[in-house]
């Protein structure tokens, strides 16, 4: 799965001393020089946010209004049912052929429903299997992720990337019976992204992969190293605490 490219890395925060020309409030302890180095890394995934099915139906008849009418009468149906079940009608899609074939009229369609929830796709197109039987053919589902889903995922990686290496540092300073301090700077030094993947065992051909497999397959995988600097404030203050 092809996703956008990962933004370049960059420096998230950086504390440096103020200006000279502005006068401080108040006079600040003079830094002790003493700083822990980490990197840190983290790794999420997240499943398709999305999916799109098509359904195709046609008619061929002698008359042009029964070529049509037949055609109109199922895709009424398709409609009213995914409204029905909660699809908002900005999701479906309607394209229409019209056609001479020799001394019959032909009358083709395509209904392309994107779904949120897939659960309500899988009522939708058992139903329609049902009660249209081979009137109409359903493809498998497109899994995919919105725009939004990845930048979501991008932010989220982060942040766990960043909270892993402050942990780290944390035991570091721990260790040598220091208290960890202020954040001098973090830095974003490596970001990857790649899509799901089905295991060769488990199916050779797309067109017989199980829904599962196919979510499997669209799911996002995205990871993030980071580089941070902190202060180490001093000796670890020990409380003793009663059990």
């Amino acid at each position: 799965m092809a996703l956008p490219s990962p933004p370049p890395a960059r420096v998230f925060a950086e504390l440096l001393p103020a200006p000279a020309s502005v006068p401080a409030p108040a006079p600040a302890p003079a830094p002790s020089g003493r700083e822990v180095h980490v990197s840190g890394s983290a790794e999420l995934s997240a499943g398709p946010d999305r999916a799109r099915v098509s359904l195709r139906l046609g008619s061929r008849k002698e008359a042009a209004g029964a070529a049509r009418s037949s055609v109109a009468r199922r895709l009424e149906y398709i409609a009213q049912s995914a409204r029905q079940r909660g699809v908002p009608e900005e999701n479906m899609t309607v394209t229409e052929d019209f056609s001479r074939v020799e001394n019959t009229y032909q009358m083709e369609a395509e209904v392309c429903i994107i779904f949120s929830d897939f659960g309500k796709m899988q009522n939708v197109c058992n139903l329609l299997i049902e009660k249209l039987g081979t009137s109409v053919t359903i493809s498998p589902p497109h899994f995919y992720h919105t725009p939004e889903a990845v930048d979501t995922l991008r932010r989220q990686v982060c942040v766990a990337a960043v909270g892993n290496t402050r942990r780290k540092a944390q035991e570091v300073c721990r260790l040598f019976g220091q208290s960890l301090g202020k954040p001098l700077l973090i830095r974003e030094e490596e970001t990857k992204e790649w899509g799901g993947h089905i295991d060769s065992h488990l199916s050779n051909s797309p067109d017989s992969l199980t829904l599962q497999e196919r979510i499997q397959n669209a799911t996002a995988y995205a990871s993030c190293r980071v580089f941070a600097v902190f202060e180490i404030k001093g000796k670890e203050n020990r409380r003793t605490k009663l059990l």
